[in-house]
């Protein structure tokens, strides 16, 4: 694993991938994932942005299979939408990479189901999303599911008692709980494939810290997380770099189930994939149960019954 970049990926001529947000990590995912060969479809909520990555991808690699779907993870009718598209159009899927994300809104926002926006995004969209997908991935070739966790992860908690933050909101908290639920997400899916022998394989990444938008666009240029993103530019690593350990997670043969990647240094915010340290709190299987038991009739979305 040393030093490895995308240039270490496998072919991945006849895969089908779905990823998840169309700028920054996800533009990297798409556009490695469609130079190695893949089929690569780029899920997001902005058609503009959407167009913009797809035509980018085409000038980049000339004959890339690459193109753009709608989905807005903040709305539970849009994910159900998708899923439907997908299904009338693919017999398979081989590749699940839940990456797009909202980071640390000022203001609590909800979804159009009442979530709070963070943990209805970046957590239950995509947990309704793989249900939803689940069919597909289990007739995939070598399927994989890649959960995007976070750093902020390690501060993380699932708080069953107000699990939308309506009784008190902090956005860091906010982020950082939806984030640890993405880890636990990715390693009770392991558990309950393996379990189950739904075939898929489900592995959980995070980018260290990345040069992407997401704090430009969330708390806003003029926040002290924005204004740290201008102006000490430096820390942050190259958004083709943060990519790296969920490529790795997504293609390496050596890529393990139920395992959690990251950047090798720095305390985990920049460099090469490498096993990440998997927070204490993360590692509670009961708690990761009642989480996934909590999502579902959240969600409505029932994994066994797909």
């Amino acid at each position: 694993m040393d030093k490895w970049t995308a240039a270490d990926m496998p072919s991945q001529e006849g895969r089908l991938a779905v990823v998840t947000g169309p700028s920054g990590l996800g533009y990297e995912d798409a556009l490695a994932l469609a130079r190695a060969g893949a089929e690569v479809i780029i899920a997001g909520r902005n058609p503009a942005k959407g167009a913009e990555s797809v035509s980018r991808i085409r000038a980049d690699v000339p004959g890339a299979k690459v193109g753009f779907e709608v989905l807005d993870l903040a709305s539970l009718k849009s994910v159900a939408a998708f899923a439907e598209r997908l299904k009338a159009r693919h017999e398979r899927l081989d590749l699940l990479i839940n990456n797009a994300g909202v980071m640390v809104p000022p203001q609590r926002k909800v979804t159009e189901d009442g979530f709070e926006l963070q943990m209805g995004t970046n957590y239950l969209g995509h947990f309704a999303l793989t249900g939803a997908l689940m069919p597909l991935l289990r007739k995939g070739r070598d399927p994989r599911v890649v959960s995007l966790s976070s750093v902020a992860a390690r501060n993380g908690k699932i708080n069953f008692d107000d699990l939308q933050s309506a009784g008190k909101y902090l956005p860091g908290e906010a982020y950082g709980q939806s984030k640890i639920a993405c880890l636990m997400f990715a390693r009770e899916l392991q558990r309950r494939s393996v379990a189950g022998h739904w075939g898929v394989t489900s592995i959980a990444a995070h980018p260290g810290i990345s040069r992407t938008e997401l704090l430009h666009n969330a708390p806003g240029k003029m926040s002290a997380a924005g204004l740290a993103r201008t102006y000490l530019w430096f820390l942050f690593q190259p958004v083709w770099q943060g990519a790296l350990p969920t490529l790795y997670a997504a293609t390496a043969q050596e890529a393990e189930g139920g395992a959690y990647y990251g950047p090798h240094a720095l305390s985990e915010t920049r460099g090469y994939p490498a096993p990440s340290r998997v927070p204490p709190q993360a590692l509670d299987d009961a708690v990761a149960a009642r989480l996934w038991t909590v999502s579902e009739q959240l969600t409505g979305v029932s994994f066994e019954a797909a």
